[in-house]
């Protein structure tokens, strides 16, 4: 069969990361806010400019920031076999996770996720099964001939995606101002790919005061509709 190619992206690696950065790749992301919800409750974000400029900020500043950079360099551990990296990155996301609400969120996806890419590889080898979702997501990224850019790019705007689709639940906003939203933000994902593209170990730092906050208050939230 010839090689058909998508502006530089062969096709087949495209169909496979449109399905991997899928809203309906079944790995329960639907299920969690990141605190959100806690921030709608206390009447941090109430409106659709509110959202933005939260997501605006976690994109330049906070811990999804440097998750993206730390899927750079798992993915680079597995391209060239070094587990050894593999497993600290992995360790590293753990440890930077400050309630347990993330704790989990970031665990049950990655298992999720990591069934999922066993179940569709037809593999059950085994080895170590990585602990958080970021760290399956680039194995399964390099391991489909995903490009690290588009890769990291698609980890992104899943994660925006996510979260102004429990925006428009929690405000609540149409559906016309989440997308809007996620239009707005493109210019802002891209700086937020490069930027994981390029730090240094030295510059794995994030302010995520906030989500922190946020997230440790929502475990005793009396009315919830998400996990997280």
């Amino acid at each position: 069969m010839p090689t058909i190619m998508v502006d530089g992206l062969e096709a087949g690696s495209l169909g496979r990361l449109l399905q991997l950065s899928s809203a309906s790749l079944p790995v329960g992301a639907f299920a969690y806010s990141d605190g959100l919800e806690r921030l709608v409750w206390d009447g941090v974000i109430q409106n659709a400019g509110d959202l933005l400029t939260w997501l605006d900020d976690h994109l330049r500043y906070g811990p999804i920031r440097v998750e993206a950079a730390i899927l750079r360099r798992v993915y680079e551990g597995a391209q060239t076999g070094d587990e050894a990296v593999q497993v600290i990155w992995d360790s590293w996301v753990s440890a930077s996770r400050e309630s347990e609400e993330l704790r989990q969120q970031s665990r049950d996806m990655g298992r999720a996720l990591w069934r999922i890419y066993q179940t569709l590889a037809d593999t059950r080898a085994g080895g170590r099964v990585p602990e958080n979702f970021v760290t399956a997501y680039a194995l399964v990224a390099m391991d489909w001939r995903i490009p690290l850019p588009a890769a990291t790019y698609a980890y992104l705007h899943s994660w925006a995606n996510n979260l102004v689709t429990a925006g428009v639940k929690l405000v609540p906003l149409g559906q016309l101002a989440g997308q809007e939203l996620l239009w707005q933000l493109q210019g802002v994902l891209a700086d937020a790919t490069a930027a994981a593209l390029s730090m240094e170990d030295d510059d794995l730092c994030a302010w995520g005061t906030g989500l922190a906050l946020a997230s440790m208050r929502h475990e005793t939230q009396y009315s919830r509709l998400f996990r997280s």
